[in-house]
């Protein structure tokens, strides 16, 4: 009798555990089945997104061009890798909030226009980018500049203005021997920094709406600048070397705190057009309005008031009653 219960209880550990080894194995096949299931969910998705990228993409004049416009990207999908052939990315006003890191796939990457878009930060990959000839970042919320950009060496054209809380520069931006075009306008800094006039090819530079106090008496160190924009800060007195930037050909110094204007600057014969109006100068010197055939050229004399010809009458004046 022993013998005929011990069969029948070994039978039936058996048979539960063939039932256990089933239910382990269908639940083993479900779970890959959803795997499965879910990467090819994923698959099917990352094919959609990069069929929608490259309904994006434009050819000019032989380049590969990603062109979004104000349509919403917070973020880049990584299969955005398979397009790393493309030449230009136009990004603007998609709400982008970061650079991804795989901008290393992007070794043609020429031109990088994030303007207008909500990026926080520039990664230091951006330094592996050494065919990069313009990074324009305006209208975005980043506040530190990686020296890792400085390894950029085709670097031509950066815009950062209006990025509001940015206020410094790394030293090593003056090893970007090719920069020419600098917009930093409408930003936080108090100095022109000294990495930016030691840009030896520097020609462009717009410094506007910032907070600048005074402007560096090595100034003309920056022989190749033509074009200063430095409206809207608070800067009271010039420098006397500004006479000695030969380049330069048009400055604009409206909306600051000026007193007077250097006498030097008489002789700046390479000056085409400077702007002077709003400042507190001392001397109160106006310009006979010059007639014209009609008045459709009143707002060009109207600027005239305070420009290069102003600026001679004011120096001659001030002349006058130093005498």
């Amino acid at each position: 009798m022993v013998a005929v219960v011990s069969s029948i209880k070994a039978l039936w550990e058996t048979r539960i555990r063939r039932v256990q080894d089933d239910e382990d194995e269908q639940r083993r096949k479900k779970t890959r089945g959803g795997a499965t299931g879910r990467l090819s969910v994923r698959v099917w998705e990352d094919r959609a997104i990069l069929a929608r990228l490259q309904e994006k993409l434009q050819t000019e004049d032989g380049r590969l061009i990603l062109r979004i416009e104000q349509e919403e990207w917070k973020t880049l999908p990584a299969c955005l890798v398979q397009l790393s052939q493309v030449h230009e990315w136009h990004l603007h006003r998609t709400g982008l909030q970061n650079i991804p890191h795989f901008i290393t796939s992007f070794q043609n990457l020429l031109i990088l226009d994030l303007s207008r878009n909500g990026v926080t930060e520039i990664p230091k990959q951006i330094g592996t980018l050494t065919q990069l000839r313009e990074l324009l970042l305006s209208y975005n919320k980043i506040q530190f500049v990686p020296q890792e950009l400085t390894n950029c060496e085709s670097l031509e054209r950066l815009e950062l203005a209006m990025n509001r809380d940015l206020s410094q520069l790394p030293d090593q931006l003056r090893n970007l021997k090719k920069l020419q075009h600098l917009d930093l306008s409408m930003n936080d800094f108090t100095c022109i920094p000294d990495c930016v006039v030691g840009l030896p090819a520097i020609q462009w530079l717009d410094m506007g709406g910032n907070r600048l106090k005074h402007l560096p008496e090595n100034i003309h160190r920056m022989e190749m600048l033509h074009t200063l924009w430095l409206q809207r800060n608070q800067l009271e007195t010039l420098p006397d070397n500004i006479s000695r930037m030969k380049s330069l050909d048009t400055l604009v110094l409206s909306s600051n705190r000026l007193t007077d204007i250097p006498p030097l600057m008489e002789d700046m014969s390479n000056l085409r057009f400077v702007n002077f109006r709003d400042n507190p100068l001392s001397l109160d010197v106006t310009l006979a309005r010059k007639k014209t055939k009609d008045d459709e050229d009143h707002d060009e004399d109207d600027r005239e008031m305070f420009g290069r010809e102003f600026m001679q009458v004011y120096i001659q004046e001030a002349r006058k009653r130093v005498h």
